[in-house]
C-alpha cells in the first residue's frame, strides 16, 4: 500500500522528535498481505481510544468565554488535569484522510505518532510558534503539498471508475493483446563458450613488443569472427532439423554442446506466452500457424528459433481485471500529463545558476552470451532483461 505524503510527514517528524545516538528508529508504515481482521471494529465509535494526558485540547472561542463568566475551576488546578481525548471515530476520520484503506496496523503505527505531535504541537503554541512569519510560510507551502496529493487522489479514484460496456469494448477491439501461445524455442549461443574463457595463459609471458601485440589480437579476432561464423552456420542447421521435425531439446542440447556451455541447456518449452512476452524483434513469430517453424532470429545475445504448437484466445472474464487497470492508467496518466503540460516554469538563472540538466538515461549492459532469456508473461512487461538467467519454466 502507497502511504500518503501525509504520513510521511508525520513519521518524519516522530523521528526528528526521538532523534537520539542510541535510539532505534521509528517503525516504517508498511503493510502486508493477508493483514488479521481489525481488532477495534466492535469498539463504540464515541469510545476513547488515545489519551494524552498533559496536553490540553484546543478550546473553541464559545466555551472560552463561558469560562470567563463561570470561572469555577482555578486555572493550576486545570492544568494538573489536562488532558487531550480522542474517540474512535475522531481517530478513524483522521486516519482515513491521512491514508485512505488504512490497515489495523498502519492505525497501530499512526497512534504510535500522534501522542507526540499533540503535546509538542501544543507546547510550540503555548511559546507563540504559530504566529511566526516561518510557520506562515511553512503552512503555505505545506497546503499546497497536500492539495496536490488530494488532486492525484480525486483524479485516481475517477479514473479507476471505468464502466463495463468501455472493458468489453477495448477488449474486442485488441484481441491480439489476449491471444495465448504454446512455444518451443532453440537458443544457440552467439559464440563458442571455450572461446571467452581460455585467455590466461599468455599474462605469463614475457614482455611483447607492439607489433607482436597487435599481430596476437589481430589472431584472436580473426578466431573470434571464424568462432561467430561457426554458430551462425549452427544456428541455421539447428533451423532445418526443426523444421523437419526433429526433436527441439535433442537439437537444443547439441547445440549446447557444440558451443561449449558449461551449464544445463534451457527448457526449450514455452507454454502461455502472450505477444507482450517477447522481445519485439521476436514477436513476428506469433504470427505463424500452429506446426510452423520461424528462421533464425539473431541479435547480439544469439540465435533463436521458434515453432508454435497451439494458440488460443484468452476469455474476457480472465482479464477483465487487466484490462480495467490498463483503462484506469492510461485515464490516470492522460489527465495528469494535461495537468503538468498546462504550466511551463521559468527560472532565474542568474540567482538559481545554470539548469544542470537531467541526469543521462541508464543503458542497460549488453546479453551475455550463450544465456537464453525467458519470455515474459503479462501484457505490460517489458522485453527480457539484458543479463538474464538460464531459462526455467515452470
Amino acid at each position: 500500500m502507497r502511504m500518503s505524503w501525509l504520513l510521511c510527514v508525520l513519521l518524519g517528524t516522530l523521528a526528528w522528535g526521538q532523534a537520539a545516538p542510541s535510539a532505534p528508529a521509528p517503525p516504517q508504515m508498511t503493510s502486508k498481505p493477508g493483514t488479521p481482521p481489525d481488532p477495534g471494529a466492535s469498539v463504540p465509535a464515541d469510545a476513547p481510544v488515545i489519551t494524552v494526558v498533559g496536553a490540553c485540547p484546543a478550546q473553541p472561542k464559545t466555551a472560552a468565554a463561558k469560562g470567563a463568566v463561570t470561572a469555577a475551576k482555578p486555572a493550576a488546578k486545570l492544568a494538573g488535569e489536562c488532558k487531550t481525548v480522542i474517540t474512535k471515530a475522531e481517530f478513524e476520520k483522521l486516519a482515513e484522510a491521512v491514508a485512505p484503506n488504512v490497515t489495523p496496523q498502519l492505525k497501530r503505527q499512526l497512534a504510535g505518532v500522534l501522542p507526540r505531535l499533540i503535546a509538542l504541537s501544543d507546547a510550540a503554541k503555548k511559546q507563540g510558534l504559530d504566529k511566526s512569519p516561518q510557520f506562515a510560510e511553512t503552512l503555505k507551502f505545506v497546503k499546497m503539498q497536500v492539495l496536490s496529493n488530494e488532486l492525484q487522489r480525486k483524479i485516481q479514484k475517477e479514473s479507476s471508475e471505468v464502466p463495463d460496456a468501455e472493458v468489453e469494448k477495448y477488449y474486442k477491439e485488441n484481441p491480439q493483446a489476449y491471444e495465448q501461445y504454446s512455444l518451443e524455442r532453440i537458443f544457440v549461443p552467439r559464440t563458442k563458450q571455450a572461446e571467452n574463457e581460455v585467455k590466461m595463459e599468455d599474462e605469463k609471458e614475457e614482455k611483447q613488443t607492439d607489433e607482436q601485440k597487435k599481430a596476437k589480437e589481430a589472431a584472436e579476432k580473426a578466431k573470434a569472427d571464424e568462432a561467430e561464423q561457426s554458430m551462425t552456420k549452427l544456428a541455421e542447421e539447428s533451423r532445418g532439423k526443426a523444421a523437419s521435425g526433429e526433436d527441439f531439446t535433442k537439437i537444443q542440447k547439441a547445440a549446447y554442446e557444440v558451443a561449449g556451455m558449461k551449464v544445463e541447456s534451457p527448457n526449450v518449452n514455452l507454454p502461455s506466452v502472450r505477444r507482450t512476452g517477447l522481445p519485439p524483434a521476436h514477436a513476428a513469430v506469433l504470427d505463424l500457424k500452429p506446426g510452423e517453424v520461424s528462421s533464425v532470429i539473431s541479435d547480439s545475445g544469439g540465435h533463436y528459433i521458434y515453432k508454435i504448437v497451439s494458440k488460443s484466445e484468452m476469455p474476457l472474464d480472465q482479464v477483465k481485471t487487466e484490462i480495467h487497470n490498463k483503462l484506469q492508467n492510461d485515464r490516470m496518466r492522460e489527465r495528469m500529463d494535461k495537468l503538468n503540460n498546462s504550466f511551463k516554469p521559468e527560472l532565474n538563472e542568474a540567482y538559481f545558476g545554470p539548469n544542470p540538466g537531467s541526469n543521462p538515461p541508464m543503458h542497460m549492459p549488453r546479453p551475455r552470451p550463450g544465456m537464453a532469456p525467458a519470455p515474459q508473461p503479462g501484457p505490460q512487461q517489458a522485453p527480457p532483461p539484458a543479463q538474464p538467467p538460464a531459462d526455467k519454466q515452470d
